[in-house]
């Protein structure tokens, strides 16, 4: 489909602002050294086998109500969009219902833009808790998908976004992850595992390309979800064998 003029013009304006701001993907002070499950909200989900605490958990979202009832209280690592925040529609209103009282480690929201005194009031209204907390805008978001994997994603629209959750395992790989395996994220989908509402998941092409993409390129991505082996061709995970718990460090692309 050709771009329209409105969309040739954002996409050669974020170009620019892209190489001017020279952005830095998101980094952990300490990196991760071992597996790390990548846990989202789709309706059906697998805790990983051998799954224990040697593994590292990033949750997306309200994905918290499921890692919780693997025995996991406050994961490592959450992403959270923006709208999670302060947006009126059922998503939304259903994520702030299920993270109340609830706690994370470090804590990323995406592309939040009224700065950090706003990000707290707006936390501290549903009573969600964090040890550290990081703003990642979208030139960082780019910078990671890049850095991983090489290619650039500008984020014109629905379509050339990769989800939240495929950011996740990005950021995993970045961060040191022997292996990322995902639960509860599937391109195919509808719905989430926290509400009713079989709400359709944007994102479908782009997620699978860059999950695929890793795969070509030698990165240690799996998942737990049987459904998703099949669909997407991502490998099952079948446990901490050795071929699977210290896959050789991968290079990232150009």
């Amino acid at each position: 489909m050709t771009a329209s003029f409105s969309e040739t013009k954002l996409l050669l304006f974020r170009r620019l602002k892209y190489v001017l701001r020279r952005p830095k993907p998101p980094i952990l002070t300490v990196p991760f050294d071992g597996p790390v499950v990548v846990v989202g909200s789709a309706p059906v989900s697998h805790r990983p086998v051998d799954f224990d605490n040697t593994f590292r958990v990033i949750t997306i979202n309200g994905s918290q109500t499921v890692s919780r009832k693997w025995g996991v209280a406050v994961p490592d690592v959450t992403l959270m969009q923006y709208r999670q925040l302060d947006g009126m529609n059922t998503n939304a209103i259903e994520v702030r219902r299920v993270l109340k009282g609830e706690r994370t480690g470090m804590l990323y929201v995406l592309l939040w833009r009224k700065g950090l005194a706003s990000l707290n009031a707006h936390l501290n209204a549903f009573d969600y808790h964090y040890d550290k907390v990081q703003i990642v805008n979208r030139y960082e978001r780019i910078a990671l998908v890049e850095k991983v994997c090489g290619l650039k994603v500008f984020e014109i629209d629905a379509i050339s976004k990769c989800s939240n959750g495929v950011i996740a395992v990005l950021f995993a790989l970045l961060n040191g992850a022997t292996a990322v395996i995902i639960s509860g994220i599937n391109p195919n989908s509808t719905g989430h595992v926290y509400n009713q509402e079989n709400l359709s998941r944007l994102h479908v092409e782009m997620d699978s390309e860059i999950l695929l993409t890793l795969l070509r390129q030698g990165y240690p991505v799996y998942t737990a979800d049987p459904e998703v082996a099949k669909s997407v061709g991502l490998p099952l995970w079948e446990g901490k064998a050795p071929g699977n718990s210290s896959p050789g460090q991968q290079s990232c692309g150009t």
